[in-house]
């Protein structure tokens, strides 16, 4: 699986995409991230990717010939996706990580400023995604979220494929000690989940999820 993110700032989620489960994954070749400075793609001296917007207004436009070209230029022949983030696209949720594991390459749109030409979205990009109803300067922290959510579904990533699927997070964890103070009164871990009994402690998690 290969993730490309077109970026104004292509150092700014190096360390997070270079941690833990992506670093193992990528290291494994199980997948492959690659970022991509948008300025590299521009034809002028300054390597000026944005202009005012047409009609006025404020802030400035990410440019659409820059996008165009990185895109053209990244985009492989196999199955693959492009992404723009916008706060009017679908919602991103477990269901959209599935489809999107089934593509070979997702390559990410990463807006800055007053957000992006909009002949990228209706001419460049397959579709439009937005990670919740809240505002962010630039759409690389919701790639490096989709980056993850979906490499977890590639075969091999994670220690055990189901380790997250359906159930990991949506029952209450407990580790030891078995008796934890907490605000002068003593919290106990459910005595279930200590008999050893893991039929009637999968029954248990069921329940609580």
């Amino acid at each position: 699986m290969r993730f490309d993110i077109i970026t104004i700032f292509p150092k700014i989620l190096d360390s997070y995409l270079n941690e833990s489960i992506l670093k193992r994954a990528q290291k494994k070749g199980l997948i492959k991230i690659n970022t991509h400075n948008l300025r590299d793609f521009t034809i002028d001296k300054h390597r000026k990717v944005d202009d005012t917007p047409y009609g006025g207004g404020p802030g400035m436009v990410f440019k659409a010939e820059p996008i165009v070209k990185a895109v053209a230029k990244i985009k492989s022949k196999n199955k693959s996706r492009v992404i723009l983030f916008s706060l009017r696209g679908e919602k991103f949720n477990q269901k959209t990580a599935h489809r999107l594991a089934q593509y070979s390459q997702l390559i990410f749109i990463c807006g800055r400023y007053e957000g992006v030409d909009e002949r990228v979205a209706k001419y460049v990009a397959d579709e439009e995604i937005s990670i919740g109803d809240f505002v962010l300067s630039g759409g690389e922290l919701p790639a490096a979220m989709v980056i993850e959510a979906v490499s977890r579904l590639v075969p091999g990533v994670l220690g055990k494929f189901d380790s997250l699927e359906e159930l990991k997070g949506t029952y209450p964890a407990y580790t030891k000690p078995e008796i934890a103070e907490i605000k002068g009164k003593k919290r106990y871990a459910p005595k279930i989940l200590l008999s050893g009994d893991h039929k009637k402690i999968n029954e248990w998690r069921t329940k609580q999820s």
